[in-house]
């Protein structure tokens, strides 16, 4: 069994800024890349930030330069630092893991529960 447990969610006001923190648990061999997705009422999901195994990272273009996304092998956790934040930042975020765990042969996808972001005045 493997769990992804986000927290860190809550309301700001524009221009704020939010940490949000994701741990991985359970029978765990190996994980690759991680990241962190959104999806904000009536749309799609979306990719917001990715980190890979050599620690190479990707943004959503509308997030760049305000998001950095890190990650803690040790701990087996990913965090999201989100600073000025804006009303279309609302969305639920959710914890993405390429993870390799007992009895597989290669990895598969978990997600977290998902944790609620809203910025608003």
């Amino acid at each position: 069994q493997v769990l992804l447990v986000e927290s860190g969610g809550g309301l700001v006001q524009p221009g704020g800024s939010l940490r949000l923190s994701c741990a991985a648990s359970g029978n765990i061999l190996l994980i690759y890349a991680m990241a962190w997705y959104r999806q904000g009422p009536g749309k799609l999901r979306e990719l917001v930030a990715r980190i890979n195994s050599g620690y190479g990272t990707d943004y959503a273009e509308s997030v760049k330069g305000r998001f950095t996304i890190s990650r803690d092998n040790a701990k087996m956790t990913v965090s999201l630092q989100m600073n000025n934040l804006k009303p279309q930042d609302t969305a639920v975020y959710y914890c993405n893991a390429e993870i390799v765990a007992l009895g597989a042969v290669g990895p598969d996808p978990y997600w977290g529960q998902g944790t609620q972001v809203t910025v608003s005045s």
